[in-house]
């Protein structure tokens, strides 16, 4: 373990979390976004480094698109999600002069960005920091990977569906934090069902259980299940809240499942 003054900007953030996924479509995203607003709703102190360059989605989700990254002595100011200042956001979707624009970028420039969101973003105290990587297991995983070692990474939640070519998808990416030394804290299955928004009965409109099979057949804890939620959906679109704005619905409790699943995980390794 790094010293405290060799973790540089990262010294005050207690725990770090990296959520990756085996393929794109999954709502990885989704699920960085939404444990995030539960950790908040928990009482803790969150941040969100969007390393999927080519899709940056979380300034998006949380309503931020048209903020800017400002400079201070130590770095870039992250983004402020809220007035409290308990969710902060680096992406480099607020470096782009425009949203539409194409991140077309070789491995070596990818990586070395990567490394400056890491080193030099001014995060302050943090409870968590999660780290939204882009699918696959690529360049830029093993940055986040590298440049990370030594500040304490908890470990890893990866993101599936229900469906076989995703759970197989997801394998890989167990094979990969093992050759990395990545420590799994669990696996989502996303998508697992649809809610109803009228009546909330659950429909298995895909295959269900795939992530929790998966889970018992490699001995990786199993974290839960988000189902397909319309209102889950628009409040992404509109960059609301949906934890506080649906806390009765069973997608809440299933978010809020795995938020206190990946503290226990987190607290019990220290």
């Amino acid at each position: 373990m790094a010293s405290e003054e060799g973790k540089g900007n990262l010294a005050l953030v207690q725990h770090i979390v990296l959520v990756l996924s085996g393929k794109g479509g999954v709502g990885k995203s989704t699920i960085t976004t939404e444990l995030a607003l539960a950790l908040r709703h928990a009482g803790k102190k969150v941040g969100i480094l969007d390393v999927d360059l080519c899709g940056p989605s979380i300034p998006h989700m949380l309503n931020v698109r048209s903020n800017h990254v400002h400079q201070c002595d130590a770095g870039w100011v992250p983004v402020y999600a809220n007035p409290e200042q308990t969710i902060a956001v680096m992406s480099i979707g607020f470096l782009l002069e425009n949203p539409d624009d194409a991140v077309v970028w070789r491995g070596p420039k990818k990586t070395a960005l990567i490394k400056q969101f890491v080193s030099d973003v001014a995060w302050g105290e943090l409870d968590y920091l999660i780290v939204d990587t882009p699918p696959g297991t690529s360049d830029e995983h093993l940055a986040v990977v590298e440049s990370l070692r030594g500040h304490g990474v908890e470990g890893a939640v990866l993101v599936t569906t229900p469906q076989a070519v995703s759970t197989g998808d997801v394998r890989r990416e167990i094979t990969f934090c093992k050759k990395t030394g990545l420590r799994i804290l669990g696996i989502v299955e996303n998508m697992s069902g649809f809610a109803c928004p009228h009546c909330s009965e659950c429909t298995n409109i895909f295959s269900k259980g795939g992530g929790e099979e998966l889970a018992k057949q490699t001995g990786v804890p199993f974290l839960g299940c988000v189902p397909l939620d319309p209102q889950l959906s628009s409040s992404l679109e509109e960059g609301g809240d949906f934890i506080q704005a649906f806390p009765l619905s069973a997608t809440f409790s299933a978010i809020n499942e795995i938020a206190q699943k990946v503290m226990s995980g987190a607290a019990g390794r220290r």
